[in-house]
């Protein structure tokens, strides 16, 4: 029997519109569909409907199927003839660990198809009206996962600062941490940032101060994920009081 292909779609940011072509056609061809707890349901209902859809929804520190689970049942599913499109919010080779996928599916002679999406990073930025990269404020941009492993031993020095943007993915469970530890490093206590929350969403909230606030901001407004941390100068490029008040709060 010939294996089938799997294939790992981004999803997008959230937004349905945002889908490429490719990913969308494959969803709306898919018998099977493997999906990320991110997806959002207005995706998911393209879906033809006889496909089935497996959900793999992973939280912090609590997962439906652990990740080498996930990849045995993609391999498993392939070499039983079906085509199987893995969907993954936002793009699968940026912090959604399509990288580990692809490489079980290869060492196993599966054959894989990536189909990026837009980033979490770059959807929720645009939505904001946040340029990440801007002549006169950045020309460096640094992405770094807020919840991994052994955070307060990176090394995550010159990440942000005057002309950089920082843009931390999973980060607001270790806010305090994030924030004590960039500080620690010597990032000024009133640099301005942004909390994005469900960025291309309905329900999408822009949450801004300076650095020094960012724990007491994440408790206050009651942040969830999905969020992403941005932190630098362009975040204060949109409103020019934004500035000022960060380094009022931060006095």
């Amino acid at each position: 029997m010939q294996s089938g292909t799997i294939y790992l779609v981004g999803a997008g940011p959230g937004d349905p519109d945002l889908l490429t072509l490719r990913a969308a056609r494959l969803i709306q061809s898919a018998r099977l569909i493997v999906h990320d707890g991110l997806v959002d349901p207005a995706i998911l209902a393209l879906a033809r409907a006889d496909a089935r859809l497996i959900s793999v929804a992973k939280q912090r520190s609590k997962h439906t199927l652990p990740q080498d689970d996930i990849n045995a049942l993609l391999v498993r599913e392939a070499r039983a003839g079906r085509d199987v499109v893995r969907l993954k919010g936002g793009d699968p080779f940026v912090f959604g660990r399509g990288g580990e996928e692809m490489e079980a599916a290869q060492a196993e002679g599966i054959s894989v198809e990536i189909v990026p999406g837009i980033s979490a990073a770059n959807g929720a930025a645009a939505a904001s009206g946040i340029a990440l990269t801007h002549r006169e404020s950045a020309s460096i941009v640094s992405f770094v996962a807020g919840q991994c492993k052994g955070l307060s031993d990176q090394d995550w020095a010159g990440l942000a600062g005057k002309g950089r943007t920082l843009v931390i993915y999973m980060g607001v469970k270790t806010a305090p941490q994030i924030a004590e530890k960039l500080m620690a490093d010597g990032l000024a206590p009133d640099m301005p940032l942004a909390v994005i929350e469900n960025a291309c969403r309905p329900e999408m909230r822009v949450l801004r101060g300076p650095l020094a606030a960012l724990p007491d901001l994440v408790e206050a407004e009651a942040v969830k994920s999905p969020a992403l941390i941005v932190i630098g100068e362009v975040t204060a490029r949109v409103d020019g009081a934004v500035a000022a008040l960060a380094k009022e709060l931060a006095a």
